[in-house]
């Protein structure tokens, strides 16, 4: 489905234009303004990053703001170091810096990498810095645990296409598969897959997606089927089939976060426990990745190809006849770059503070919610947005945020409450912009 370093250099001076209290926000119906023209997935306008994975063509300034997305490759991710890990606010679009970018606390346990959800923050997003264009993915995961607590392995396109895998912490003996067109809400669209302890043991999760139907195998196991013939929209007269490029997301998010609609809270299985076990035994919830693998969908002829360095759209239809897979770059020079200007700020020795990238909304987000729909939340139209702009009352640390515990009365617990922004897009997930994967 379904959630961020010193000081600014003289080139951001003349970035006025974007800075504000609020990053505008975008949705199909409300286009970024040419002075901050991407669209992060969260549905905000910014520069930089805003502009990189995640950046929804058909709601920026134009159709060209964001930068083309880099192809699929077949690879093995072993999930046993962080140094193929970025943060969000380090990464500049070249996928052989990085093979993971997010927000968050990633951690590193008996050779796995944990995706970790500290006390009153929102969680942990990774996405590939690679896009699947059809194919097929596994992950080896063991899920978190607790009411309120949600593991997610999707796949999710810029233009917010989506095939998931998730896991509910009050259920440890069932995954939650789902997928949807263009972020389009439709609870029909979900199935559910027996799984036994999925907390405690490792299970072998695979999507395997083609243009004519998507497979969730467990374990090897066949557990669901959907085809594209069964998805016409006779009144739109298109398929409600996922069928553009994705990054594969990994995440841990609080879809029981007290702050949250009552719908997604419900669907979480309660709000969540900040005083749970996990959080006692270890200072975090956390969900368990051991391994990913990615075989790209091989053909000769479009859809699915990944013969060139890059895909980008040629419409803002956005089907996956509007794709192209060719050789435009998908490198940004500085954190002032956009899709429209890549080179913008490359002389400038411009370097970034965390503590101000909000300001000039070159880095998305703040904190992680999942990038795809989330149960009770029914605004199709809108991008998933976790915060609307820096939350200086809480407390942050990289991408945590300590934004329950107020310490006086001057404390608004901005961070948390920026949940209630979120629009359609679910998960997790998480990096979103990241969320906030992250979220995402």
């Amino acid at each position: 489905m379904v959630r961020s370093l010193l000081p600014l250099g003289a080139a951001l001076l003349g970035a006025s234009a974007v800075l504000a209290q609020d990053p505008p926000t975008c949705s199909l119906d409300k286009k970024c303004p040419k002075e901050a023209p991407c669209c992060s997935q969260y549905g905000q306008c910014g520069v930089g990053a805003f502009c990189l994975g995640g950046c929804d063509p058909r709601m920026s300034y134009s159709i060209d703001s964001c930068l083309p997305a880099p192809v699929c490759k077949d690879k093995v991710y072993k999930m046993d170091s962080l140094d193929r890990y970025k943060d969000i606010s380090q990464y500049m679009g070249d996928p052989d810096t990085a093979d993971w970018v997010g927000q968050g606390e990633p951690l590193l346990y008996n050779g796995n990498v944990l995706l970790t959800m500290p006390p009153k923050s929102v969680g942990t997003v990774l996405a590939s810095t690679r896009y699947m264009w059809y194919g097929n993915v596994k992950a080896r995961v063991k899920s978190s645990r607790g009411a309120g607590v949600v593991t997610a392995f999707i796949l999710y396109s810029d233009v917010k296409d989506e095939i998931d895998y998730e896991w509910v912490g009050a259920d440890l003996n069932t995954v939650q598969t789902n997928y949807y067109f263009q972020g389009i809400t439709d609870y029909g669209n979900s199935g559910n897959i027996s799984v036994p302890d999925t907390y405690n043991e490792f299970h072998e999760y695979e999507i395997q997606w083609t243009p004519d139907e998507i497979r969730w195998l467990v374990d090897g196991k066949l557990g669901r089927v959907k085809k594209k013939s069964e998805t016409w929209n006779a009144t739109a007269n298109q398929w409600n089939f996922p069928q553009t490029p994705s990054r594969v997301q990994l995440s841990i998010w609080p879809g029981g976060l007290e702050t949250n609609l009552e719908g997604t809270i419900n669907w979480a299985g309660g709000k969540v426990d900040w005083n749970h076990e996990e959080i006692r035994n270890y200072g975090y919830y956390f969900a368990t990745f051991a391994e990913v693998s990615v075989e790209c969908w091989k053909t000769d002829t479009p859809p699915g190809t990944n013969k060139g360095r890059t895909y980008w759209y040629t419409d803002a239809l956005a089907t996956n006849n509007t794709v192209v897979d060719g050789d435009k770059p998908s490198v940004i020079k500085s954190f002032l770059a956009t899709g429209l200007d890549p080179n913008k700020g490359a002389s400038k020795n411009v370097t970034l503070d965390p503590a101000q990238t909000s300001a000039v909304h070159a880095i998305p987000g703040g904190s992680v919610l999942a990038p795809g729909n989330i149960p009770g939340i029914d605004s199709p139209s809108s991008s998933s947005s976790t915060r609307s702009g820096p939350a200086p009352p809480c407390a942050t640390s990289g991408f945590s945020q300590a934004c329950g515990e107020a310490e006086d009365a001057t404390n608004t617990n901005n961070g948390a409450r920026s949940v209630d922004r979120t629009m359609g897009a679910s998960a997790f997930a998480v990096v979103v912009g990241f969320a906030a994967l992250l979220l995402l």
